[in-house]
């Protein structure tokens, strides 16, 4: 049964993420990049500066750094420890017009929390002609949240690595439901613990949200990165190797389909796609959060959000990429997901290679967490915004994501990343085309804001 569910969904897949949407996405972010002057290079240390800097006297519901680290819980998940990045560069382009448009188009509910992201910048932007097309972001935007990067990517992530470390022979196991077959009990107990820390969190709201996610996101970043930098650092000697199989591997002409063209697109086209899981510029999600942030003005808003691009894709994904070519776990034949990486800590690290494993399982399990959360924040707004505001719908869609939460570890990898690849590209596509409508909106307010800044009027 899983075999046919598999066929089908990468048949669904291959069509979403299609030539015509990665065609999309690129053009909008490298659109942007020159219309903005290469504005993410030349601007990034004044980024990087107010990253940390709180605006005083903004509106809003969090620090825009407590909003950063929202969008990068939602985003420095699975996707970088397991995944591809591509398309940095016009990611970060996208992420800062993602972030500017919330800001400015954000709304104040009737309770005081401010609501904002595609949905309310396609409508209000783009002219209420155009809801029709906000709801279908939002609709996608529950979906991504409940069935895609939110839930099941991310428990499958934690309850393999879990089982991987506790027992990855499966000498344990119990059986779950009749039709699910056998379990290990280290994957039973991950689901219901994490299910448990996950409903003690979104109780409380973005507010919890966002403080729980400044104190994991920066911990549990500063480990990894430390860890993979070691990593390099042991294996130093082998680094320009390393480098030159990544430029080799991403243009052989064989090393894929056998054929120039037909290799190029297609690696092109997976690129894409895992690139947006990865940063998620692009998609839409990163703005809901940056609307939250108490900030006055939406270009200083939005290159805050851009930082979140070069944290997580820069940053990560590189020293993710170059441990596991470093250490050759690319080239091991039976490992999938998360074991590529653990067989990186294992065999790169100076360590015992039960201590690698148990570092590499307590990064991901946090990173997957705050990821689990930041995204139900995403879809709650998406929610609230199809609903009309109705937030006794927003409390029922809160416990069937729990639930979600729960049942994720039973479905196939290849499903799970399957499923997360096609809700990304359908919540993708109204976004861009908004970005593009919009884009000389992004053009005008970058302009007059750093007048402004030339003029002394804004502080740095």
């Amino acid at each position: 049964m899983w075999n046919t569910i598999n066929i089908f969904l990468k048949a669904v897949d291959d069509f979403v993420w299609g030539v015509p949407l990665m065609v999309l996405i690129m053009a909008g972010g490298i659109m942007l990049t020159v219309r903005l002057g290469l504005l993410q290079m030349r601007k990034l240390p004044l980024a990087l500066k107010w990253m940390v800097k709180n605006e005083e006297g903004g509106d809003g519901e969090i620090t825009s750094f407590g909003a950063l680290c929202t969008a990068l819980s939602a985003t420095i998940g699975t996707g970088n420890i397991v995944g591809v990045a591509t398309a940095v560069g016009a990611g970060m382009a996208t992420k800062y017009s993602e972030g500017l448009l919330a800001v400015k188009y954000r709304v104040v509910a009737p309770d005081g929390h401010s609501l904002g992201g595609p949905f309310y910048y396609i409508e209000k932007g783009m002219g209420t002609k155009w809801k029709w097309l906000a709801k279908i972001f939002a609709f996608f935007g529950v979906c991504v949240g409940l069935f895609g990067i939110g839930t099941f990517s991310q428990v499958n992530g934690i309850s393999s690595a879990v089982n991987n470390f506790f027992d990855p022979k499966n000498q344990h196991t119990v059986k779950v439901l009749p039709f699910l077959g056998e379990y290990s009990w280290s994957v039973v107990i991950a689901s219901l613990v994490l299910a448990f820390c996950v409903a003690a969190v979104l109780i409380g709201g973005v507010k919890r949200i966002a403080s729980v996610s400044q104190i994991i996101v920066p911990f549990m970043a500063v480990i990894y990165i430390v860890f993979v930098l070691v990593l390099v650092v042991c294996n130093i000697t082998a680094v320009p190797a390393a480098f030159a199989t990544i430029v080799k591997a991403a243009f052989s002409p064989k090393a894929i389909t056998g054929g120039a063209v037909g290799s190029f697109l297609v690696a092109m086209q997976k690129g894409v796609a895992r690139g947006i899981f990865s940063n998620e510029a692009g998609l839409g999600s990163a703005p809901i959060a940056a609307a939250a942030a108490q900030t006055k003005e939406p270009v200083r808003q939005g290159l805050v959000s851009m930082t979140g691009t070069f944290i997580d894709t820069i940053v990560i994904c590189t020293l993710t990429g170059l441990s596991i070519v470093l250490t050759g776990a690319w080239q091991v034949d039976g490992l999938e997901g998360v074991q590529v990486t653990t067989y990186a800590f294992q065999n790169g690290l100076p360590l015992p290679k039960e201590l690698s494993a148990f570092v590499l399982m307590l990064c991901l399990v946090f990173f997957a967490f705050t990821t689990i959360l930041g995204w139900d924040y995403y879809s709650e707004r998406c929610l609230e915004y199809l609903s009309g505001g109705r937030m006794k719908y927003v409390k029922v869609y809160r416990w069937i994501y729990i639930l979600a939460v729960f049942i994720g570890p039973y479905m196939t990898v290849s499903a799970v990343w399957t499923i997360a690849d096609i809700f990304n590209g359908l919540m993708a596509l109204p976004n861009m085309i908004a970005l593009f409508a919009l884009s000389g909106v992004v053009v005008k307010e970058t302009r007059h804001f750093f007048e402004r800044h030339r003029n002394g009027e804004i502080e740095d």
